[in-house]
């Protein structure tokens, strides 16, 4: 049987121009759409910008009527345009709204009998115990209905310039820690100085000497047994004077320590010595008389420097 003979394929040499029709007409495609993409409506543009602006700026919203009817041009003025309202139909002005704004006034709770008791104790017990140095004019003891003051002079504490407790104020604390200890109340240690500068590494100013003065009675007062968490610590500097800083005695009165024993934290006294009338001077141990004076509610001076101790 005879072989079929075989015959030999024709080798095209063009068939690449397939790949590159379609390379052209890829490339003719893409230059469209780039074109169509690149070409922008102007007046599409200009509304999307404005509404894109109107919405992250947030104007602010008018109250204004809406005009109902045609402008027309006065015969007398022709920069003032008149209002014509359509026959049938009215301009309704809305007026704007009127804010109102509440104010919440605070009112001190009422002092119960047992916080009253409780302050007229201690009242009692620290007057007793400080008779002496009541009457030579070192301590003073004020009084309100939730609230006891005991103030005691920097010179019965300190040394001029320090913040470090004397060897004498040591046992005048402790019997005020005694005292203090049978209650839980609450307790504000104050410092004040008077109007002599001072400025050295540890007190740059009358602010860090005060503060100091009153962080170290309030640590005191801890080594004694009570809990710190009832207790902090304040200083005024010079600014709540209660004399006259230009003379000697003036500058005596004002450096001071004064130790605040509150009803419950809720408790609020005034810094002003014209509304704190009763002043519970010397007194005799058998009779001991305790005027009260109504409790004044005040927000501490923001110019205190308020240094708090942690337990």
């Amino acid at each position: 049987m005879a072989r079929r003979k075989r015959v030999e394929e024709h080798i095209n040499h063009d068939r690449w121009l397939i790949s590159y029709a379609d390379f052209i007409t890829l490339l003719f495609a893409f230059f469209v759409v780039m074109y169509s993409i690149s070409s922008v409506n102007e007046g599409k543009y200009r509304v999307l910008s404005d509404t894109l602006e109107s919405v992250f700026s947030n104007p602010k919203k008018s109250l204004d009527p809406i005009q109902i009817g045609e402008i027309s041009r006065s015969p007398n003025n022709d920069d003032e345009d008149t209002l014509t309202p359509s026959q049938g139909e009215a301009i309704y002005i809305i007026p704007p709204p009127t804010a109102t704004v509440e104010v919440e006034v605070y009112t001190p709770p009422k002092v119960d009998q047992e916080t009253i008791d409780t302050i007229n104790n201690i009242s009692k017990q620290l007057n007793d115990t400080f008779e002496q140095m009541i009457s030579d004019g070192d301590v003073s003891i004020k009084q309100g209905e939730d609230w006891l003051e005991l103030e005691m002079k920097s010179n019965v504490l300190f040394y001029s310039g320090e913040a470090r407790l004397g060897k004498e104020a040591v046992p005048i604390i402790g019997k005020v820690a005694k005292i203090l200890s049978n209650s839980g109340n609450p307790i504000q240690v104050e410092g004040f100085t008077d109007n002599n500068p001072i400025n050295t590494p540890r007190f740059p100013s009358n602010w860090e000497l005060s503060a100091a003065r009153a962080a170290s009675v309030v640590h005191l007062l801890e080594r004694y047994g009570l809990t710190p968490n009832r207790m902090s610590a304040i200083g005024y500097g010079e600014f709540q004077p209660i004399a006259d800083n230009s003379t000697i005695e003036g500058q005596q009165q004002n450096r001071r320590v004064v130790l605040v024993v509150l009803g419950n934290k809720h408790s609020r006294r005034s810094l002003d010595r014209s509304a704190q009338t009763s002043t519970i001077s010397t007194q005799n141990q058998q009779d001991t008389r305790l005027q009260t004076v109504p409790s004044t509610s005040i927000t501490p001076s923001p110019t205190e420097s308020q240094v708090r101790t942690t337990p």
